[in-house]
């Protein structure tokens, strides 16, 4: 078997914002086998480059076995001498390219991806409702004020979820999102605790709240923020700052008994060993559409379970991301809960697939069909910017 030739898709969510056109690529062979992959870009800056280094990296791969994964994993590191810095949209483009592989891995061996990473420990995956910050429903928008947190965490519990994901400080109320520098204000952290008060009031005592901050604070106001909502029972609190500096975590580690999660800004496993090895986290969050794909995302997985540490993927993307996260996260053991973005409510998104990927109730059935068990729909190709490499 042979790779003939690549797709890159730009997919188009047409009421969307062109920041959220995920970037999926097709990877045919000669016996007509087709694998799916997709780089962790659909958001904020970046795709347009990530979309060239795949169509330079996808010309390296072109009449190869697309089976010796592992062999072209280590060209792309080895001779390409930018891999070896870990950067993020390089990784990207690597990432979409090795996904996709494994989908074509499986649909040889007509088995579904888990299968080949051990098999499945759980055909149910639990999800959170991530960032309800933006709204949950089929349109997205800034929520601001307690009340509103409360209205939009209720509707995410009434679709049966028992975890909800927030940033309660991302948005100030005049329509500009937080400046990182220096310390909170009062106001702003009373404001964070208002909201975050609203949706743990929406959830009641026995659900689980996650805080997010996007990277947005300085270690001091980090401290600041997660001492003033430790009332509150946080679940994790997911990237307070940013995963430069290893050691700004372990600042933050002693000052706080809320666990801390890191992953989302990382890459290969060498990115994510000093936060394991220091144990100044409790949960990883690889995104396989950045972090290398499921050959890296297995590594790092490695790292955190012989030292006890959760995992919980970083999905924010189109479903292709989505499906590739169930089949990685029914294998591993130490899967902590799946990250379900208010995204996956919109309609573009749900008609990406020939058949829609939705959780009911917060709970995904993972699919045993071969590979990632999805296929792109008409319309997601119709509505497509594509570069082919061949």
């Amino acid at each position: 078997m042979k790779i003939q030739q690549i797709k890159i898709l730009q997919l188009n969510w047409g009421q969307l914002s062109p920041i959220w056109h995920p970037l999926v690529i097709e990877i045919e062979t000669d016996q007509k086998i087709v694998g799916y992959g997709e780089a962790g870009v659909a958001y904020s800056a970046g795709v347009s480059a990530v979309a060239h280094l795949i169509q330079e990296l996808g010309q390296r791969i072109i009449g190869k076995n697309p089976l010796l994964i592992n062999q072209i994993w280590q060209d792309f590191y080895e001779h390409t001498f930018w891999a070896k810095g870990g950067g993020t949209l390089f990784y990207s483009a690597i990432s979409a390219i090795d996904i996709a592989l494994w989908d074509i891995k499986g649909k040889t061996a007509n088995m579904p991806i888990y299968q080949l990473l051990g098999g499945k420990i759980t055909s149910h995956i639990h999800s959170y409702a991530s960032h309800i910050e933006y709204g949950w429903g089929p349109f997205s928008r800034y929520v601001k004020t307690p009340h509103d947190f409360y209205r939009i965490a209720k509707r995410a519990v009434d679709d049966g979820y028992q975890t909800i994901k927030l940033d309660p400080i991302d948005q100030e109320t005049d329509n500009t999102t937080l400046s990182s520098r220096g310390l909170l204000t009062q106001e702003q952290l009373n404001r964070a605790y208002e909201r975050t008060a609203a949706v743990r009031q929406a959830l009641g005592p026995n659900k689980q709240l996650i805080l997010d901050c996007h990277a947005n604070l300085r270690v001091e106001s980090a401290i600041q923020l997660a001492h003033r909502l430790l009332p509150l029972k946080i679940y994790y609190f997911e990237e307070p700052v940013p995963t430069i500096d290893p050691h700004d975590y372990d600042t933050i580690a002693d000052q706080t008994s809320i666990p801390l999660a890191v992953g989302e800004h990382l890459t290969i496993a060498k990115s994510f060993a000093p936060y394991i090895r220091q144990r100044n986290i409790g949960i990883v969050q690889p995104d396989l559409g950045t972090c290398g794909g499921f050959s890296m995302a297995r590594q790092i997985n490695s790292l955190a379970l012989v030292n006890d540490i959760n995992l919980q993927l970083h999905v924010c993307g189109s479903p292709i991301a989505t499906a590739a996260a169930l089949q990685f996260e029914a294998a591993m053991p130490n899967f902590l809960i799946h990250e379900n973005h208010e995204i996956t409510l919109k309609q573009a998104y749900r008609e990406t697939l020939t058949k829609p990927l939705i959780a009911k109730n917060g709970v995904y059935e993972v699919s045993t069909n071969a590979g990632l068990g999805v296929e792109l729909s008409d319309k997601a190709r119709h509505n497509s910017e594509v570069i082919i490499v061949k």
